[in-house]
């Protein structure tokens, strides 16, 4: 078999006859299919890492997740106007409040898909849980499957905020991603 590393950049690009995989610091807005909120800077000095892509592809299943966290001067509630028409584009947007950044993003499979009229349906997103009084304000559009999540959350002085945007795409046998 034939495999091909890359290293380079902080990134690591792995190719194999049997799939492929993708592990790297270079998500951005663009590539995650909305504008930058205007003037919003990368978020630094962030623990966990202001960005990240990962993209996993073999014949049975694949998985491609985009993340950038940003920094604003405005509100949240600006961020959130602005995003929440950019991802109109992608379907019903749905608001949900949680206590913090990144609350579970679910996908799943579609091995119990089993017929070919069933290939391309998915799960609508949903709000976490029931707590709707959180800081956070996640914007969500898509299915399950192909989900843009835009996270804001109030700065930590009187004003500003800091936010994530995500792409999640995910597929089965019989997906395309």
């Amino acid at each position: 078999f034939a495999q091909n590393s890359d290293s380079h950049n902080g990134r690591v690009d792995i190719q194999t006859d049997s799939g492929s995989l993708h592990v790297g610091d270079d998500a951005d807005a663009k590539k995650i299919g909305l504008p930058l909120y205007p003037g919003a800077k990368l978020k630094i000095g962030d623990k966990n890492g202001s960005q990240a892509n990962l993209a996993l592809f073999t014949q049975a299943f694949g998985m491609k997740l985009l993340v950038a966290n940003y920094v604003s001067g405005d509100s949240p509630d600006k961020i959130l106007n602005f995003y929440r028409d950019k991802l109109k584009r992608y379907g019903k947007v749905l608001e949900c409040h949680t206590d913090k950044h990144g609350g579970d993003v679910d996908v799943h499979d579609d091995s119990d898909k089993d017929s070919d009229n069933n290939k391309n349906k998915s799960k609508e997103l949903k709000c976490d849980d029931d707590n709707n009084s959180g800081p956070v304000t996640e914007l969500k559009v898509g299915t399950e499957d192909d989900q843009h999540i835009v996270s804001v959350e109030p700065g930590n002085s009187t004003k500003g905020a800091t936010f994530a945007l995500v792409y999640v795409h995910t597929r089965g046998k019989k997906g395309e991603i």
